[in-house]
C-alpha cells in the first residue's frame, strides 16, 4: 500500500466514519411512531434500516479506497473480515475468549439452576427454546441483528479506513469512540418517554457510553488480530444474552467465595488467553494489515 498524502486520507477516513455512524443511528428515526423501540413493529422497521445500512456500506470503503487513492492488495470484502482462511478458528476462539471472561457468570447462573451445569446445557441446547426465540422481535433485535450490523458497520467498514491514518492500534482505540457516540440516541427516547429525569437519563447514557466503547473496543482488537468479522459478531451476541456482570449479586450470593473466585479467574485467563488465542497462527495473514503503516504493533 502507498503510504503518501497521510492528512487527506486521515481527513476522508474520519469522515466516511462519521458519515456511516449518521447513516445509521439516523436510519433509525426515519420512521415516525409514538410507539416505545420495544414495540415489534418498531423492531422490525428499524432492523430493515440498519440491515439495509449494512449492505450500503461496502460502497462506502470503496468509495473511500477511491478518494484518498488507498492502493489495496485485497478485496473489500476481504479487508471488512469476509472472508474463508481461518473462518472456523475465527468462529470459536474468540467466542471462547468471551466466555472465559463471563466464567463467573456462567457458574453464578449454573449455581442457581436447581440442575447445575447439566440444566444449563440443557436450556442452551432445548430445541423448542431457540425457537420461541427465534420467533421474538426483541431477541432477533438483541442477538442477531444488533451484532451483526454494528460489527460489520463499526468494525467491517470504520477499521479500514482508519487503519492507515492512526495505525491498527490508534484504530482499535478510535473506532468504539464512534460506536459508543452512536448510543446517545437512546436520549431521545428516554427524554420523549419522560419515565426518568434528564440527570438520570444522562448519567444512564453516560455509563453506556463507557461499557459500549471499552466492548467496542474489545471488538475491534478481535477483528484486528483476526482479519474476520464473525468473531467480533458471535462475541458481541454472547455478551448481549449476558449482560453487565452482576458482582454486586456474587457478593450477596450464599456461595459467594465460590463465585468471587470464579470472576477472579475468568479475569485472568481471559487476560493470559488474550494474545494466545488471537494470534495469527489461527487466522492466516490479516488483509487489513496490508493497510497499516509501520510499524503495526498489533499485527
Amino acid at each position: 500500500m502507498q503510504v503518501e498524502n497521510t492528512h487527506p486520507r486521515c481527513f476522508l477516513g474520519l469522515l466516511s466514519c462519521l458519515f456511516l455512524a449518521g447513516l445509521y443511528v439516523g436510519s433509525l428515526y426515519v420512521w415516525r411512531s409514538s410507539s416505545p423501540r420495544d414495540h415489534p413493529s418498531v423492531i422490525k422497521r428499524r432492523c430493515a434500516s440498519v440491515l439495509l445500512v449494512s449492505v450500503v456500506s461496502p460502497a462506502v470503503v470503496k468509495t473511500w479506497i477511491h478518494w484518498a487513492d488507498v492502493k489495496a492488495d485485497v478485496s473489500v470484502w476481504e479487508l471488512m473480515g469476509l472472508r474463508m482462511d481461518g473462518l472456523v478458528a475465527a468462529s470459536i476462539l474468540p467466542l471462547l475468549l468471551t466466555m472465559v471472561f463471563y466464567l463467573g457468570p456462567l457458574v453464578h447462573s449454573a449455581i442457581d439452576n436447581p440442575k447445575g451445569f447439566t440444566g444449563e446445557m440443557q436450556c442452551a441446547l432445548d430445541v423448542q427454546s431457540w425457537r420461541r426465540c427465534a420467533g421474538d422481535a426483541v431477541w432477533l433485535r438483541n442477538q442477531v441483528v444488533a451484532p451483526v450490523t454494528e460489527e460489520l458497520v463499526f468494525r467491517g467498514a470504520m477499521l479500514p479506513m482508519l487503519v492507515p491514518c492512526t495505525g491498527p492500534t490508534g484504530a482499535i482505540v478510535t473506532a468504539p469512540l464512534f460506536f459508543g457516540v452512536a448510543h446517545f440516541h437512546h436520549v431521545i427516547e428516554e427524554r420523549r418517554l419522560g419515565k426518568e429525569s434528564m440527570s438520570v437519563i444522562l448519567l444512564v447514557a453516560g455509563m453506556q457510553f463507557l461499557y459500549t466503547t471499552v466492548f467496542g473496543a474489545f471488538t475491534a482488537f478481535i477483528f484486528m488480530r483476526t482479519g474476520h468479522v464473525v468473531g467480533p459478531v458471535l462475541c458481541h451476541s454472547f455478551c448481549n444474552s449476558q449482560g453487565l456482570p452482576d458482582i454486586r449479586s456474587a457478593l450477596q450470593h450464599p456461595h459467594s467465595s465460590a463465585l468471587l473466585f470464579s470472576y477472579l479467574m475468568g479475569g485472568l485467563l481471559f487476560l493470559v488467553l488474550l494474545f494466545p488465542l488471537t494470534d495469527q497462527y489461527f487466522y492466516g495473514p490479516i488483509p487489513i494489515c496490508s493497510l497499516a503503516p509501520p510499524p503495526g504493533s498489533v499485527c
